[in-house]
């Protein structure tokens, strides 16, 4: 039983990781085009960001978390909220690092990887412990 627990959190894991690519694309894709155009680094990182969240939550839904999504109605809306909330988080840290770095005249895109790395992790733990978690036995 562990065993196929085990293989089901890694299937889960590379769903989210697959998907996770697709939103960064979106994301990363937005802010090069923002820093290109000249906008400031933090904001264009915020708004690259904000559209990734939008992409994610599609991906998210309909192929990493779609045997946990709940149903329509208040649950499926708490669950958007909380969703939408991990996603804020992962802006606000995305955004503290390239802010924090451009200040410090660090190379913003350097710092956007970092920031990369550390929202996937926020997320991830989030997402996949409290968000999406399975209801316990007995519980619907």
């Amino acid at each position: 039983m562990i065993d196929a627990l085990r293989k089901l959190q890694d299937i889960r894991f590379a769903r989210y990781l697959a998907a996770s690519v697709g939103a960064l694309a979106v994301d990363v894709g937005c802010f090069l085009l923002l820093l290109a155009g000249g906008m400031l680094p933090a904001l264009a990182s915020a708004v690259g960001y904000t559209a990734g969240i939008a992409a994610h939550w599609l991906l998210s839904s309909r192929t990493v978390f779609a045997d946990s999504v709940a149903e329509r109605g208040m649950k499926r809306t708490q669950q958007k909220a909380m969703f939408v909330v991990s996603a804020l988080l992962g802006l606000g840290l995305t955004t503290a690092i390239v802010g924090v770095a451009d200040w410090l005249a660090f190379d913003p895109r350097v710092a956007k990887l970092v920031a990369i790395a550390a929202s996937f992790t926020l997320t991830w733990l989030l997402r996949s412990h409290i968000i999406f978690r399975a209801p316990a036995a007995g519980q619907a």
